[in-house]
């Protein structure tokens, strides 16, 4: 008899503990199947500024069919598709200009934002016009910057992206390094390159440790544009473009493609 009822009492257990996983799987994918929209938000790198093939109704946020965005949500095909990202784009204007599609039905939103925050433009432009100590010095300032004020920044982002699409799966996408270094190269000093490249890490490594912080997923597209840097003979970035000077420095359509969608189907 005792016997009996600690069998029937174990029985008890394994039921409840089945039915409760089971509606908790249960719930959580439906969660999921409501939450299927993708919205793509961000600055020049996420809206695909050296891709080409410009979305015409874009005009100066130079949304590209090429860029990673666009891409994934052609190959996959999300309920909603809601591309934001724009040219130029700082913490604060993603802020006040781009999520506003998000919602609880969003299932996925993918950011890359901050580099223009620490004066990506101004340090590229003294790295190419003036001496090795001027662009280090440049360096210098941007990396106190994203030390001392763009973690606060990217949290208040990250924060209301959650705020506002409480189910999304939220992958935050860095930059890649410029430079090929050990190689001969026309254009900028070796000392500029190394430079110009460790400021990359230490802007990717902050945007990581926020993105983490908040629980969100960091794509780190360093490795994917490993051998495909500037100098390297296969570049997937811009260099200088003097005919077309918004090109400088950003990713080609090979760039989107190869280094840049590759992380996002991952991290997704």
């Amino acid at each position: 008899m005792r016997r009996s009822r600690l069998a029937l009492f174990v029985g008890s257990l394994l039921l409840a503990a089945t039915t409760a996983l089971t509606g908790a799987t249960t719930a959580q994918a439906s969660q999921q199947a409501a939450a299927d929209g993708y919205v793509a938000l961000g600055d020049s790198y996420a809206s695909g500024v050296g891709a080409g093939s410009y979305i015409s109704s874009s005009g100066d946020c130079k949304r590209s069919t090429k860029a990673h965005p666009y891409l994934w949500a052609a190959a996959n095909s999300p309920s909603s598709f809601a591309f934001t990202a724009c040219s130029g784009a700082r913490t604060g204007d993603v802020l006040s200009g781009q999520l506003g599609p998000l919602s609880s039905s969003t299932g996925l939103v993918s950011i890359s934002v901050g580099g223009n925050d620490a004066g990506f433009a101004d340090v590229m432009t003294t790295c190419v016009l003036q001496s090795d100590s001027s662009c280090l010095s440049r360096i210098a300032t941007a990396k106190a910057y994203v030390d001392s004020t763009l973690p606060g920044k990217l949290d208040s982002v990250y924060s209301a992206i959650r705020d506002r699409a409480p189910n999304a799966e939220v992958v935050v996408l860095g930059y890649p390094r410029f430079y090929k270094l050990g190689t001969f190269c026309v254009g900028l000093s070796e000392t500029k390159r190394k430079a110009i490249n460790d400021a990359a890490d230490h802007l990717d490594n902050a945007i990581a440790q926020r993105a983490g912080a908040h629980g969100f997923t960091f794509g780190d597209v360093r490795p994917t544009f490993t051998g495909h840097e500037i100098c390297s003979g296969s570049s997937w970035l811009h260099s200088v473009d003097w005919f077309n000077i918004g090109n400088s420095y950003h990713p080609t359509a090979a760039g989107q493609s190869g280094g840049y969608l590759p992380v996002l189907d991952a991290a997704a």
